[in-house]
């Protein structure tokens, strides 16, 4: 009797998915590809007020940014040894980077590439991913310095949260409608959320031990949407009930990566785990896998931007490339 409970209970959980299910699933994706002037890992890309495309170089030591009304590429120097790992873009258009190593916040105006530095506190060395919260502040995390921090972007004060998990890697980060931030723990099986006031945070264990999530994204009714990298499962989290339920991507060895979520309820997700990389569409509502896509150009889609204003998502493609999708 035990063993049957057992089984009920990861069948409800864990939805199974066959194979040929996903061998069957249409293609409702149309890809956009331009190849990067430039060698060194664009990634991050983030649609400005004026429709442009900004992106990082990370190896390559600069911010890239794209013009897709005539396809023109611009290159802006950043300090040396920066090595920028993410950006977002304000309601002005300044383009607010991580410094992921040396330690700083960088503010770049658009126009100029005139930078100002914000200096990290000490033991936080490398600042990871961005995510403003509704008063404009950016909450950041640092994965290896185990940290998530809180900047001003006015007066530069820098607040800082410890997970009590010891090198839970904190990675993707989003906030909620309560401006609480969200963020995945890599090095651990874990969510965990910051309290605003008091900064202190509250870790969440996923149902298996084995899994990281990396990647996460909040839907409108506020569930948690993350991707487990090693075990290649999606996840929802429900704050309200508490309760989980996981769907393991379709396809061998998945290990889903970037995720964006768009205005119809689908979560598109980047499966590393095959190059060329394979984008899946997952109907949060129905629960349902939709699409599967593979990308031409090869190599790992890391992060995904969501752009509102057309129904796009926006991502970089490690062979160097810089990708719009376009949902048919």
């Amino acid at each position: 009797m035990p063993f049957i409970i057992t089984v009920a209970i990861y069948y409800l959980f864990f939805a199974p998915y066959s194979f040929s299910q996903n061998s069957a699933l249409p293609d409702k994706l149309d890809l956009n590809e331009w190849k990067v002037p430039w060698e060194g890992l664009p990634r991050d890309p983030y649609v400005d007020n004026k429709g442009n495309v900004w992106f990082c170089g990370q190896a390559g030591n600069y911010i890239g940014r794209f013009t897709p009304s005539d396809q023109q590429f611009r290159q802006f120097e950043v300090p040396e040894g920066t090595h920028p790992h993410n950006l977002i873009v304000d309601k002005q258009d300044n383009i607010w980077y991580a410094g992921n190593r040396n330690a700083h916040i960088g503010k770049m105006n658009p126009e100029s590439g005139q930078i100002r530095q914000f200096v990290m506190p000490k033991g936080v060395n490398d600042p990871h991913t961005l995510v403003f919260n509704s008063e404009g502040n950016i909450w950041f995390t640092a994965q290896q310095s185990n940290r998530i921090g809180l900047l001003n972007v006015n007066n530069g004060q820098v607040k800082i949260a410890a997970p009590q998990t010891e090198n839970a890697r904190p990675y993707g980060i989003k906030v909620d409608a309560q401006d609480r931030p969200w963020t995945a723990l890599f090095g651990t099986n874990k969510l965990a959320w910051v309290d605003p006031k008091t900064m202190d945070v509250t870790e969440i264990n996923l149902p298996r031990p084995g899994a990281r999530p990396r990647r996460l994204d909040i839907d409108p009714n506020g569930n948690i949407w993350y991707v487990d990298y090693p075990e290649g499962y999606l996840g929802r989290y429900s704050p309200t009930t508490k309760k989980f339920k996981e769907w393991k991507l379709p396809t061998k060895n998945p290990h889903p990566y970037g995720t964006a979520l768009d205005n119809k309820n689908q979560l598109w997700v980047a499966d590393t785990g095959a190059i060329p990389n394979i984008i899946f569409a997952f109907n949060t509502l129905t629960e349902q896998f939709t699409s599967k896509t593979a990308v031409p150009s090869g190599g790992n889609i890391r992060h995904m931007y969501f752009n509102n204003k057309d129904g796009s998502f926006w991502f970089g493609v490690d062979s160097g490339f810089l990708d719009q999708g376009v949902p048919k």
